[in-house]
């Protein structure tokens, strides 16, 4: 992760950027105790349970298990990557970027390599820019205007047009840049004919997709005539851009969140939707680009706000297929709500035909995505047809099984009476009867007891968690004589023997140069970092029998390692030393 760069810079970095300070600057934290708490930024909470550590300089949540250093905080909250966190950090402490030692030529290629398609997209986008400004681009401008996009906003989004197929190339390679570099990224592709570089967007009105560093990471096009061509297309995924792990304006959304906070996000399917209600006054939106939602794009949203107003065409039976997205928000803990638009509409026609105020409406009449899924039901079924009304009924009382609370759930049914005719009384039996027959189910199976290795792990979590945050009767204790299996938990003990080797302080900051910050064993053993788990008679007494048990362990598994070994030897010398070491390792399991 920290490749190619001098560890006295970062942690000269981490030094002057206080962790406290910095995440101080995006979540509301109050002291107790010696650790800050708020409510976690990476996902929805209500009591706090995101903790930062000011003596050691890191941060966990014991809701979500997400946790780090002042680097992989910013990596998180801002979706960049290491080196962006990095410069991110530096400007903040009015730091030099670091020079960088590349370990080796392929990692230098790549950051050259990436550094050239980043120029690359930001001089096509001027070159856009500059064409639809030269007074030669009628047609896009004409579009533009048969729109209704004003000037402000086309400035805004830097929206462009791109004249022909070979413009855009031609002063690429003029302006100096490699023909390999060009091709990736992706602003030009190679015709199979006559190789050729072409424009991938030719002759299309231009949106630059910005990413939340402020960086052109691609383009999209939108055809301005009826053609056999896709009405919008964007550029190919390139290393600086996909699809999946980006959002439409999340730029301007990132300056808004700084400068006056975000109370909710409304997505929406593409660029003229988004442009339309930005204009309209509805700044906090962002498109999927034509993507079905990912889990990336819904942790993205999360960085800005809890709450989602998804608002895509007005068309039921084609959102039906959107539904696994909007459950992939739901999991991500956000509070998701569906507009409902006139059948047919998008939010641009709306706010065409009925303007800011009209779209308004739309947004108060969002619905909880619950209630959506009953509404898409309801839509598939002809209720008149008995056997049609009777799958409607089995497909609503599923969806309503997910309601969290019985008072909703009891509100559910009540519309669902409404709906079918069907008393209330048979609709609640038959939805309880439903999960009856699962946990019917479920209790005939056999329930999983801790075995020995859940014991083994939990036991080498405490000691190197008591190790690691330096409890007291831990304090003298080396972890030379423990045998580990885990690779986290030999990867920390190595971190620890090592600083012991040196005499440099432990510092559990330290390992989130190493561990990616979603590590769940490191995760657990973080945990136990809370209240005083590792403080007080208890935890020492827990302590010593955690040894003894991995120690225990330990030497049985050398016996039954032993034990085979024995059985296999045909050399009667060598059996005797083998039998020698099991003796010795009974009587030592016997001390224990």
């Amino acid at each position: 992760m920290a490749k190619g760069l001098d560890p006295e810079y970062l942690q000269q970095l981490k030094s002057k950027n206080d962790l406290v300070d910095v995440v101080s600057a995006y979540v509301s934290l109050e002291r107790k105790g010696g650790n800050w708490w708020g409510r976690c930024p990476f996902h929805h909470e209500k009591t706090p349970s995101f903790s930062v550590n000011a003596e050691q300089q890191f941060y966990h949540c014991f809701g979500c298990g997400v946790s780090g250093d002042v680097i992989s905080f910013i990596r998180e909250i801002e979706s960049v990557d290491f080196m962006d966190a990095i410069k991110i950090l530096a400007e903040r402490a009015k730091m030099p970027l670091p020079e960088m030692n590349f370990d080796t030529e392929k990692t230098a290629e790549m950051k050259r390599k990436r550094d050239a398609i980043l120029k690359i997209l930001r001089q096509s986008a001027h070159f856009y820019l500059n064409y639809l400004n030269s007074g030669k681009a009628e047609a896009h401008i004409q579009y533009i205007l048969d729109r209704k996009i004003s000037a402000p906003i086309v400035r805004k989004f830097g929206l462009g047009a791109s004249p022909d197929f070979h413009s855009l190339p031609q002063f690429l390679q003029d302006s100096g840049f490699k023909r390999e570099d060009i091709i990736d990224s992706g602003a030009v592709t190679e015709s199979e004919k006559n190789n050729r570089l072409v424009d991938a967007e030719a002759g299309r009105l231009i949106f630059p997709i910005i990413n939340a560093m402020g960086d052109v990471v691609a383009f999209g096009g939108r055809i301005l005539e009826k053609s056999d061509f896709a009405k919008y297309k964007n550029t190919k995924e390139t290393m600086v851009f996909n699809k999946s792990k980006n959002l439409y304006n999340i730029n301007q959304i990132k300056k808004q969140k700084q400068t006056a906070g975000i109370k909710d996000l409304i997505i929406v399917e593409g660029y003229m939707d988004t442009l339309s209600l930005y204009q309209a006054g509805f700044t906090n939106v962002v498109a999927s680009m034509g993507t079905a939602l990912t889990k990336d794009q819904a942790r993205l949203m999360k960085r800005y706000a809890e709450n989602i107003y998804i608002s895509y065409d007005g068309d039921f039976a084609g959102q039906k297929g959107a539904i696994r997205g909007l459950e992939i928000l739901r999991d991500e803990q956000l509070n998701v709500r569906v507009v409902p638009l006139p059948e047919g509409d998008d939010p641009d026609d709306v706010i065409k035909k009925q303007g800011q105020d009209g779209y308004r409406a739309c947004l108060d009449a969002a619905m909880p995505l619950i209630d959506f899924k009953l509404e898409v039901a309801r839509r598939q079924y002809d209720l008149s047809k008995a056997e049609e009304k009777r799958a409607y009924i089995a497909e609503a009382l599923k969806i309503i099984a997910e309601a969290e609370s019985e008072s909703v759930k009891e509100e559910l049914l009540k519309q669902l009476r409404d709906r079918s005719g069907v008393t209330y009384e048979s609709l609640k039996r038959d939805l309880e009867n439903a999960p009856a027959q699962i946990y019917a189910v479920s209790e005939t199976e056999p329930v999983r007891k801790e075995d020995g290795t859940d014991r083994h792990v939990k036991a080498c979590r405490f000691l190197l968690a008591s190790v690691l945050f330096g409890a007291k009767y831990a304090k003298n204790f080396s972890l030379s004589s423990v045998r580990f299996d885990n690779p986290v938990h030999n990867i920390i003990a190595a971190y620890i023997k090592e600083c012991e080797k040196t005499g440099e302080p432990v510092r559990p900051s330290a390992l989130f140069e190493i561990f990616d910050e979603d590590t769940p064993e490191f995760s657990k053993i973080l945990d136990l970092s809370l209240g005083e788990t590792l403080e007080g008679e208890g935890a020492a007494r827990y302590f010593d029998d955690c040894v003894r048990t991995i120690r225990r362990e330990g030497i049985e598994e050398q016996l039954k390692h032993l034990s085979a070994m024995c059985d296999a030897e045909t050399d009667l010398e060598k059996k005797r030393e083998i039998t020698r070491q099991i003796l010795k390792l009974t009587i030592e399991l016997k001390n224990f």
